[in-house]
Order: C-alpha cells, then structure tokens, then sequence
C-alpha cells in the first residue's frame, strides 16, 4: 500500500524532488540578512498574490516559493504555468522605505533580473540574458529562448512583491510555446533548484543591499552599467505596441535612468518608453 505522504517525499520523483526547505532557511534566514522568513508550499495560484495579500503583516524580506503555480501571472496577467517541481516559482517582499525614492522603485524589476542572472551564472554555468523589461532568456541550439519572467507588483502600504518563474527542468515535449526554453535545455551544469534558489537570492540580496545604500540611484551602485550590459533588447531593431493600437518603432539605444528604454525612431527622435507603458515589445518587420 501506498504511504499517503509518498508524494512528499524527497524520493518520489528522483528526476523532480522537492525543495528542501529546512536547509533552505538555514542557509539563508541569518540574522543580519535581508531574507526573514521562507515558506515552500506545494501548490498554490499566485506566490505574488499570496504574499502580496499579507504584506502589511509581514517583515522586509519575506520569501515565498510553490513547486507548482496553477494562476501564475507574467505582465499584463498573462499566465505562467509548468509541471509541478519543473522549475522555480517565487516571490520576495521587499520595502525600500524612505531611504529610496518611490520614483526609484521602478528599477527593482531590472535589479532583480540582473541578480538573477548573476546567480544563475554561477551556479548553473548558464548564461541568462535580459529582454526588457522582464524577461530572463537563454540559448538553446543556437536560438534565444525565454526561460523566464519577473512581476513587480506595490503590495500593502509600503511594499513591493516581486515574483520571479524560471523554468528549470522542462523538457522540449513539456515547452508552454516554440519559444520558450529552460536551464536543462540550455546546458546547466547543475539543475539542483535548492542550490539555484539559494544562489539567486543571495544574488538579490546582495544587488538589493547597494541599491539601497546608494539611495536607489542606478548609476551610483552600479546597477544601471550592469543592466545595460546584460540586455539583449540594445542594439536591436524594435517595435513597442502601446495601448489603442498605437505603437513605436526605433533602435533600442539605452536605457535611461529611469528604466525607460530609449528607442531612436527613423524621424531622428529618441523616445523613451516605459515598461507600465507598453503592450507588447517585438522584433520590428523586416
């Protein structure tokens, strides 16, 4: 007879074990940490909603992680969705306060993508790329491939939950779309998500904790430099559809210090475009 637990069990699935979340607490919940708290639970709609719900009750630093999202939520509630245990689904509470301009906070979307693809770096041997404003790509037989997306959303009166899905494990035949892709598709050395959650999060808290000191100011800690160096979106040929049809066609040439991508269009104008601002971000026709 089947124990009623098997499906806990570290052993059930040898391709997919579940997170180990003891060992994830001690080696992350330290007492001068950023991380505060860590709760793995084995399914459940929106890790952002969730924590988004209890923010006001909850500490800076906040972690929440499912081996299975079934509402999973990318920009504009475009659904996320990938087998049980696959790949990585969580969310971080964070509270910049008063020593970060509210006007700043949008940068904390472009900070996560680059700990993350800082942290997946080492400790998948894979090399993540940034399209922005959210997305984490890889390269699988040559071709870019999205592997990945962050949502930041204001939670509470002085919050913002940002939730990060990375696929891991997928297989070719388990792919959501033809464009999508995962670390094991990639190459990763390690797909040991107990060691890839650990590595990104210390990733966060590391690019988090200058960001703050430096009052949130992207070029002074970095980050702006950082982010422009991992975006695969510069230097290429786009088209932003905004809202009503309307859209915008130009080189991607920077982005500015607000977050906003600057596109130069073919009438000589550069034209800042914001991430709340857009629809869809595509290549342009050929």
């Amino acid at each position: 007879m089947t124990p009623p637990d098997a499906s806990d069990s570290r052993w059930s699935d040898l391709d997919r074990p579940p997170l180990n979340a003891t060992a994830l607490r001690r080696a992350l919940l330290r007492p001068d940490a950023l991380w505060t708290s860590l709760d793995v639970v084995t399914a459940t709609g929106s890790t952002n909603s969730d924590l988004a719900a209890k923010a006001d009750g909850l500490a800076e630093g906040a972690v929440l992680v499912a081996e299975e999202q079934t509402a999973g939520r990318g920009r504009l509630d475009r659904r996320w969705s990938a087998p049980a245990r696959s790949g990585l689904f969580f969310s971080v509470l964070l509270k910049p306060g008063a020593s970060v301009p509210v006007e700043r906070w949008g940068w904390l979307p472009l900070l996560t993508g680059v700990a993350v693809a800082g942290g997946l770096a080492r400790a998948a041997g894979v090399e993540t790329a940034l399209k922005w404003p959210n997305d984490l790509l890889v390269t699988v037989d040559g071709a870019e491939r999205k592997a990945g997306g962050i949502l930041a959303e204001r939670a509470g009166a002085d919050g913002v939950v940002v939730g990060i899905g990375l696929n891991v494990t997928l297989r070719a035949d388990e792919l959501p779309v033809p464009g999508a892709g995962s670390l094991a598709l990639a190459g990763a050395v390690s797909t040991d998500r107990d060691t890839l959650l650990r590595a990104v999060l210390r990733s966060i808290e590391e690019w988090y904790a200058s960001w703050r000191t430096a009052s949130g100011d992207p070029a002074a800690c970095g980050l702006h430099e950082a982010y422009a160096a991992a975006c695969a979106t510069l230097g290429r040929t786009v088209r932003a559809e905004l809202p009503g049809g309307q859209s915008v066609e130009g080189e991607a040439v920077a982005v500015d210090g607000d977050g906003r991508l600057v596109l130069a269009t073919g009438e000589g104008v550069q034209r800042p475009v914001a991430a709340g601002d857009i629809v869809h971000l595509r290549p342009a026709a050929s």
